[in-house]
């Protein structure tokens, strides 16, 4: 069984939901089979949490076998941006 990097998932995620911000993270120690991804994409707008959170493992798919625990935040751009000035105070 191959190990599932964060390169691999960011490419598959950005291909599909063009976001504007895409974070991956392998929380695994390097096993890559738990992840925490981070997502704000236009394509989340009018959409609910947990069909955002479909659109992501659809464009994870070929990988989710191999993962064993999975994290998910996605949010709108606009959220994204409101988020980040939060911070960023």
């Amino acid at each position: 069984m191959d190990i599932v990097t964060s390169d691999q998932l960011k490419e598959r995620i950005e291909e599909a939901l063009d976001p504007i911000f895409v974070s991956v993270e392998d929380v695994s120690d390097g096993c890559g089979q738990k992840f925490e991804i981070v997502v704000a994409s236009g394509q989340f707008a009018g959409v609910a949490m947990l069909a955002q959170h479909r659109l992501v493992n659809k464009a994870i798919e070929e990988y989710r076998d191999r993962i064993h625990a999975l994290s998910l935040k996605t949010m709108t751009p606009e959220k994204w941006e409101k988020q980040k000035s939060n911070i960023d105070s």
